[in-house]
């Protein structure tokens, strides 16, 4: 049975500082190689350069065959490069223009099929929701969303939980008008891998959690993974 790993950052990395890289370490360590290949998808910062550089920056201190693709230049054909990669990290920004720009190239198809061969999908923030059912963006200027995402994952995933203020209660306002049933909530500096049906959180933090909230006997509670 091929394993389907995907890990999902609700803020931090590499984007934020070089630090540690402990979470990068984290995501190279799935691979079993000496080099994995690993692609950078920075969509959702409109392929911002700085972010593409410290991506090489980081990677390349993880001993990795490191590579991105542009869409906002000349493009690639991007079946033959996702395909051949071990992992795929995909960036910050905004989640439904990158979104909108994959769907138009087909590579939400290529993406699933990678992710169903066993090549790793992570990424933080936009990256981090991408794979889920739904996910709950701030892609707007003045109001946070639910946006129909990819669906690799079912639910709905909020990430920088504990970082942005006005998101626990965005949330539990959904929960409690019965708009929807739970949210899988990622904070800040930590991760959500889920290797088939299992979650666990990777705490790269201070006692960073990820969980699932949901309501019972009109109380919103709280599951830890």
């Amino acid at each position: 049975m091929i394993s389907q790993n995907i890990v999902a950052i609700g803020g931090g990395g590499f984007g934020r500082s070089l630090g540690n890289l402990k979470i990068e370490k984290y995501i190279v360590s799935l691979v079993n190689k000496k080099v994995p290949k690993i692609c950078f998808l920075p969509t959702a910062s409109g392929d911002d350069d700085l972010y593409k550089l410290n991506f090489y920056r980081a990677f390349s201190k993880l001993n990795c065959e490191i590579s991105h693709i542009d869409f906002f230049s000349r493009t690639e054909q991007l079946d033959e490069k996702i395909l051949s990669q071990d992992i795929v990290y995909v960036g910050g920004g905004n989640t439904k223009s990158m979104l909108a720009v994959w769907k138009d190239w087909n590579l939400n198809l290529i993406l699933k099929k990678a992710y169903d061969n066993g090549i790793i999908m992570s990424g933080v923030s936009a990256g981090a929701i991408c794979w889920f059912e739904k996910g709950i963006t701030d892609s707007y200027a003045n109001r946070l969303e639910i946006l129909d995402c990819l669906g690799f994952v079912k639910g709905i995933a909020c990430p920088h939980f504990d970082e942005e203020k006005e998101r626990e209660p965005y949330v539990n306002d959904l929960i409690n008008r019965d708009l929807i049933d739970s949210c899988i909530c990622i904070e800040g500096y930590s991760a959500l891998h889920i290797n088939q049906n299992e979650f666990k959180t990777i705490n790269f933090g201070e006692n960073k959690q990820c969980f699932k909230l949901y309501r019972e006997n009109n109380k919103i509670l709280k599951k830890i993974f």
